[in-house]
């Protein structure tokens, strides 16, 4: 018997906002990047052979999402995940599927 109650339409919004989110591949491998720690927006261009405005588009959708949150010196900016290494890791399982 299953004791759960149904999902309230605030809940679900939730859950289809962040299933939007995560249904970019790009997105995924930045969230993939940068569970193991911050890294600056260069580096992640570089790494994943994107565009600049491309990348900061990704980022801002993290940042919309709470996926992730941008962080600056006098010179760059810094993306950090606001998930865990084993977050990270399971995306990146997903990724490979």
């Amino acid at each position: 018997m299953d004791n759960s109650k149904p999902l309230d339409d605030d809940h679900l919004t939730q859950v289809a906002f962040l299933a939007k989110s995560l249904s970019d591949g790009n997105r995924l491998r930045i969230l993939q990047m940068i569970s193991s720690g911050r890294k600056s927006v260069s580096e992640i261009i570089e790494a994943l052979d994107l565009s600049q405005p491309l990348v900061s588009h990704h980022l801002k959708e993290l940042k919309r999402t709470l996926l992730a949150d941008l962080d600056s010196d006098a010179r760059e900016r810094f993306l950090m995940g606001l998930i865990s290494q084993s977050e990270g890791d399971k995306i990146s399982g997903l990724v490979h599927l």
